[in-house]
């Protein structure tokens, strides 16, 4: 499959891509769990069939040390028993706030509450913020139709 566009090459999508990569910097400096960073990713990306960030961030996790059991069990979460009361937590919300459309009025009160139960207000802020990046890399990736498979764990850093 070849992209429809090449999108790190272009000057306007090279300047996104810069304020993208650096809103994600600033998520991944936060005291948001690395893991759970990485859960959203790719949870958000298996919703949004972003076959390129779904091979970044399962290598990235994988690399980190991540568990791959637990990284095949993430589209099956709520069956899973390998997942905290937190990741699950954060996993709910990462899923509402993908599927904004989906339900209502957005995230219920009852998904937020339960973000609440285990994230400060600093830690909800970088989790809502790696929620909307997320979706915007995916969006990106999906629309030019991004090959997937190719990458190599760090390749960007």
């Amino acid at each position: 499959m070849d992209a429809r566009l090449n999108a790190f090459g272009s000057p306007t999508t090279g300047k996104v891509l810069k304020y993208l990569v650096s809103a994600n910097k600033a998520v991944a400096d936060s005291a948001l769990p690395a893991a759970t960073q990485e859960l959203v990713k790719i949870r958000a990306s298996q919703i949004n069939g972003c076959g390129y960030c779904l091979d970044m961030h399962t290598k990235d996790a994988t690399a980190a040390g991540e568990d791959p059991t637990r990284l095949h069990l993430v589209a099956a979460w709520r069956e899973a028993t390998v997942f905290t009361e937190a990741e699950r937590a954060a996993l709910e919300l990462t899923e509402q706030g993908t599927r904004l459309a989906d339900t209502p009025g957005g995230v219920s009160d009852e998904v937020w509450a339960g973000a609440v139960a285990h994230y400060d207000e600093e830690q909800l802020n970088a989790l809502v913020s790696l929620i909307a990046v997320i979706n915007a890399f995916n969006r990106l990736n999906v629309i030019t139709r991004q090959p997937a498979g190719d990458y190599r764990p760090g390749q960007f850093s």
